[in-house]
C-alpha cells in the first residue's frame, strides 16, 4: 500500500482536519449543531429564520438575502465534557468463564475546541452567494487503556470538515431561497482492547495456561484508523424564508445525507507473551492489513419561526434528523481471513425542539437566553456504546452581541446540559464467541459549551 502519510493529496485535508478538534457530539448523536456564538445564546431556537451573520449559510442559506452587503464571520467553541462512567457487573463471555472485567469506570471525555468560517457577498439585488466552512459531524471519547470497558472502546475519533458554497435568491419582497453543495472531508481512528488471552486458552489451553495467557491477562490492541480523502463525499442542502409580516418570519430548511467511504489501514499488536505469539502467529489473523468503511450520514429538516414584539424577538425551532440511516458501523478488511468488525447500532429518528428571546437592551447591545430538549437516537441500553455513550439532553443557554462600530460586532454564547443518565448493558459482537464480554453500567455525564464570534461588515 502506497505510504498515505506522505502524499500530498492526503497532507493539506488531513492538516485541515487536524486543525478540528472536538470532544463529543452534542447535538443529535455526533452530528453537531455548533455553527455559530449568537444562535449558542438562545440554544439554536429560530436558527433558520432569525439571520444575525453570515453563519446563516449553514442554518438557512435563504437568509442570505437578509443581511446588508458583504459580511465575514469567525466563530470558535471551547467545549468541557464529562461523562463518567459507573461499573455495575460487566462481565466476560460465558464461553469465557463469565468473570467480572477487570479494570477501572473513566471519563472518556475532554476539553476541545471547535472553529467556524462564513462569508457571504452580494452578487446584485436579488442574488448573494456564501461560503461556509465548518464540522458538521464530530466525536470523541478517549478511555484509559486498561479501562473497564477496553474490549469495546479506548479511541474513538471522528472529525469532518465540510465546504458549503451557497447561492440565496429573493424571489419577492416576502420569500427567498437558497442552496448549497456541501464537500465534506473525514477521518476516523478507532482503538480497542483485544482478549487474546481468551483466544490463545480457546486455541490451545495446554499452552496458554502455563503461560498465563488466560483471559484479561493476555490484552493486545486493535488501532483502525481511515479517511476519505481520495474519494471527497458531497450533499446538498436547501432553504426558504418567507416574511409572513414586517414582524414575523417563518424559514424551512433541508440538509441531505452524505456518504461517507473510507479506506485505511488495521494495525494489530499482540502482547508480549510468546505463548499468544506462538499460537496467533500460526493463524492468518491479526495481520496488519488495509481497511473499508463507509457510513451514511444522516438528513435533518427544520422549521424555524422568529416573531418581533417591540424590544423583544421571539424564537422557536423544531428540527428533524434521519439517524435511522445508522444501522451499523461494519469495518471490512482485505486480509480475507479477517472477520468484519460490526457494531449494530439500530439508530431512531430524533427531534430537537428549541425556543429563546432576544432582548434589544440598547442599539448597540442584544441580551438573549433559550432552553432546548434533544433527543438521543440511541435506542436502548444494549444499542448504547461507550463510543457514543450520550442520552437524551436538556440545554439552558444565555449570551449576548455587541455592535461595537457600524462595521464589528461580537457574539458570546454559552451552554450548560444537562444529560440523563445513560445506562449501558452492550454485549461486543464477535464471530469468536468467548469475547462477547458485556459493559454494564450507568454514564453521568453533563457538557459546558461557550462560543465566541466576530462579524465583520465589509464596506
Amino acid at each position: 500500500m502506497i505510504d498515505r502519510n506522505i502524499k500530498l493529496g492526503s497532507f493539506i485535508p488531513g492538516l485541515l482536519l487536524s486543525m478540528m478538534s472536538y470532544n463529543a457530539a452534542y447535538a443529535s448523536g455526533f452530528a453537531l449543531i455548533e455553527m455559530n456564538a449568537s444562535g449558542q445564546g438562545n440554544a439554536y431556537a429560530g436558527a433558520a429564520a432569525h439571520t444575525n451573520n453570515a453563519s446563516t449559510v449553514y442554518f438557512n442559506p435563504a437568509g442570505m438575502m437578509n443581511l446588508e452587503g458583504e459580511q465575514l464571520s469567525f466563530v470558535g467553541h471551547i467545549v468541557d465534557p464529562s461523562a463518567d462512567f459507573n461499573n455495575d457487573g460487566s462481565k466476560l463471555n460465558d464461553a469465557a468463564g463469565g468473570a467480572p472485567l477487570t479494570g477501572k469506570g473513566d471519563d472518556g471525555g475532554e476539553t476541545a475546541y471547535l472553529a467556524n468560517a462564513y462569508w457571504v457577498k452580494p452578487l446584485n439585488d436579488k442574488t448573494t452567494f456564501g461560503m461556509g466552512v465548518y464540522t458538521p459531524f464530530g466525536l470523541k471519547t478517549d478511555y484509559d487503556d486498561d479501562w473497564v470497558g477496553r474490549y469495546h472502546g479506548i479511541l474513538s475519533d471522528l472529525k469532518t470538515l465540510n465546504f458549503n458554497p451557497s447561492l440565496g435568491y429573493r424571489v419577492n419582497d416576502k420569500l427567498s431561497i437558497g442552496g448549497g453543495v456541501n464537500m465534506m472531508l473525514a477521518k476516523v481512528e478507532l482503538s480497542s482492547a483485544i482478549d487474546f488471552g481468551t483466544i490463545c486458552t480457546g486455541l490451545a489451553p495446554t499452552t496458554c495456561v502455563p503461560a498465563g495467557a488466560t483471559p484479561q491477562e493476555a490484552d493486545g490492541k486493535a488501532d483502525l484508523d481511515g479517511d476519505n480523502y481520495d474519494d471527497l463525499a458531497f450533499g446538498f442542502n436547501l432553504g426558504l424564508a418567507y416574511m409572513i409580516s414586517k414582524q414575523t418570519t417563518i424559514g424551512v430548511a433541508y440538509r441531505s445525507e452524505v456518504d461517507i467511504d473510507v479506506e485505511g489501514d488495521a494495525d494489530f499488536k499482540l502482547p508480549d507473551n510468546p505463548a499468544v505469539q506462538g499460537v496467533i502467529g500460526m493463524t492468518p489473523l491479526f495481520v496488519d492489513t488495509d481497511l473499508k468503511a463507509d457510513v451514511t450520514l444522516p438528513a435533518s429538516f427544520s422549521v424555524s419561526l422568529a416573531h418581533q414584539v417591540g424590544k423583544f424577538t421571539w424564537l422557536g425551532d423544531a428540527t428533524w434528523t434521519g439517524w435511522s440511516s445508522f444501522d451499523e458501523l461494519r469495518i471490512r478488511y482485505d486480509n480475507p481471513a479477517q472477520p468484519d468488525t460490526v457494531t449494530t447500532e439500530d439508530w431512531d429518528d430524533t427531534m430537537r425542539y428549541s425556543v429563546g428571546v432576544d432582548y434589544q437592551y440598547s442599539d448597540s447591545l442584544v441580551l438573549r437566553t433559550g432552553l432546548a430538549f434533544d433527543e438521543s437516537p440511541v435506542p436502548s441500553a444494549e444499542r448504547r456504546t461507550p463510543r457514543l455513550p450520550g442520552e437524551d439532553r436538556t440545554w439552558v443557554s444565555l449570551g449576548f452581541t455587541y455592535l461595537a462600530s457600524s462595521t464589528i460586532s461580537f457574539d458570546v454564547g454559552y451552554s450548560h446540559l444537562f444529560i440523563d443518565d445513560a445506562k449501558i448493558d452492550n454485549t461486543l459482537e464477535s464471530e469468536t464467541e468467548g469475547l462477547n464480554a458485556t459493559l454494564t453500567g450507568e454514564y453521568d455525564g453533563e457538557v459546558d459549551i461557550l462560543s465566541a464570534q466576530l462579524n465583520w461588515n465589509i464596506e
